[in-house]
């Protein structure tokens, strides 16, 4: 590793734990553009592995920590942190350079003396690692989930109750393993086997995602935005699931399409593909830099039918009232169908903010349902695993708005296995068990 791959993941580990950064932004931020592909990979397996065990790796610092954990600087607890992450989950580097390492680091931030406490405690460790204990599994089942895969325990609590104990602890595992990257390909400019082609020749191992049609998996990316086929617009980096958004919704060419909370983008542009470019869509988004990113990724694709507007959704636009064939409402969420990839969600999440969000989620939906003309397809969908935010919301929406009802698309999704909801409107998909993000999709169609 660069000499300053362990400098760079400490800092960004101090920005999104002590300055509450997002783990995406700080990295990009904090990642030159001279680090190689093999520090790249080192410093994010770094920062993303202290995220996903975070609470794992304190029980253990608690376990072997003569100071008090709170006692412990801010700097030195990300070092130590690192450390233990090295020497517990990285099988590829010697304990000893995990040790050494990080002693170094200690005597560069740390107040003099303190590189001997943080090698104290780390070479105990190495001593002892076959023997760190965890609450008893049958006895305080919740809290040996919750240390063990590091997941807070309202979360564990809150899922066990809704999903059973075999499910949740299936899915706090997978929630810590690195998710595959997916892309989608621009079928105006490709098809999905071409692509596959060129991506093969380029040495990249490639397969087809399962339930979306025009979804590749891609096992071992480096760097794919520096592809000429990235940049001349042949596909778009997208989960899975976020892709069978537009395949459910099946928008019409020549249609008026209204996209609510559209940013990034990825949603919006994918329509445009499935309209073959013909026909509008309506992007809003609150933040001008977001709407930047939705006009970017249209002009590197070929698109040229979205309009994007700044518009609050939690606002009626008058103007569009029984205008839009389709309408799409991919709402604020919690996020927690999405912890593979961002871990520090985990961190960041209360109780208290699902009930927020959820109404928040509803006056959006309430008012997007506005824009539709008779016989008009409304899509709600979420990248979380609440029943809350999800189908409970849709229920509720249902019960208050008569003119609507959930219409099945079982005849749209080719490979069915574990979706048993097609038929009834709706689909719930989970890492474990789907090997996509955490996602909810619920297809409405307005009667009159």
């Amino acid at each position: 590793m660069g000499k300053n791959s362990r400098q760079i993941a400490l800092r960004v580990l101090y920005e999104i734990n002590e300055k509450k950064a997002y783990s995406n932004i700080s990295l990009n931020k904090n990642i030159d553009y001279d680090v190689g592909n093999i520090d790249d990979s080192f410093i994010r397996e770094l920062v993303y592995g202290v995220l996903e065990n975070r609470l794992y790796i304190d029980h253990i610092i608690k376990q072997f920590s003569k100071v008090k954990f709170k006692k412990i600087s801010p700097m030195i607890r990300e070092i130590l942190r690192m450390g233990i992450y090295q020497i517990i989950f990285m099988d590829r580097i010697p304990d000893s350079a995990a040790c050494n390492e990080s002693v170094k680091l200690a005597k560069k931030y740390g107040h003099r003396g303190v590189y001997g406490f943080v090698n104290g405690v780390l070479r105990n460790i190495v001593r002892n690692k076959n023997n760190i204990k965890l609450p008893n599994k049958s006895k305080k089942p919740i809290e040996h989930l919750s240390l063990k895969y590091s997941h807070p325990k309202w979360m564990v609590e809150r899922w066990i109750a809704e999903y059973g104990f075999d499910f949740t602890e299936s899915l706090l595992a997978e929630n810590n393993k690195k998710p595959k990257l997916n892309i989608r390909v621009n079928t105006l400019k490709i098809t999905r086997e071409e692509l596959m082609d060129i991506l093969e020749r380029k040495g990249l191992e490639v397969q087809k995602t399962k339930y979306a049609n025009d979804g590749i998996i891609v096992e071992n990316p480096k760097k794919i935005t520096n592809l000429e086929e990235f940049k001349n617009g042949f596909f778009q980096i997208q989960d899975e699931s976020s892709m069978l958004v537009a395949q459910i919704m099946e928008p019409k060419e020549d249609s008026l399409v209204v996209d609510v909370c559209s940013a990034p983008g990825g949603k919006a542009t994918h329509l445009a593909q499935k309209m073959n470019n013909k026909g509008k869509i309506i992007s809003r988004d609150i933040y001008d830099h977001k709407l930047n990113l939705i006009n970017k990724s249209a002009k590197r694709l070929g698109i040229d039918i979205i309009d994007t507007e700044k518009f609050d959704a939690l606002k009626i636009d008058e103007k569009l009232i029984g205008k839009a064939d389709f309408c799409l409402v991919d709402a604020p969420c919690s996020g927690l169908g999405l912890l593979r990839r961002k871990p520090d969600i985990r961190w960041n999440k209360n109780r208290d903010d699902l009930k927020e969000i959820a109404s928040l989620q509803y006056k959006i939906l309430k008012n997007a349902s506005k824009y539709l003309k008779p016989e008009g397809t409304l899509i709600y969908s979420t990248c979380t695993i609440e029943k809350e935010e999800n189908i409970e919301l849709v229920k509720r929406f249902l019960e208050k708005n008569s003119n609507f009802k959930l219409i099945g698309f079982d005849h749209l999704i080719n490979y069915k296995e574990n979706l048993d909801t097609l038929k009834d409107g709706y689909i719930e998909l989970y890492p474990h068990i789907h090997r996509t993000d955490g996602f909810f999709i619920a297809k409405l169609i307005k009667l009159s």
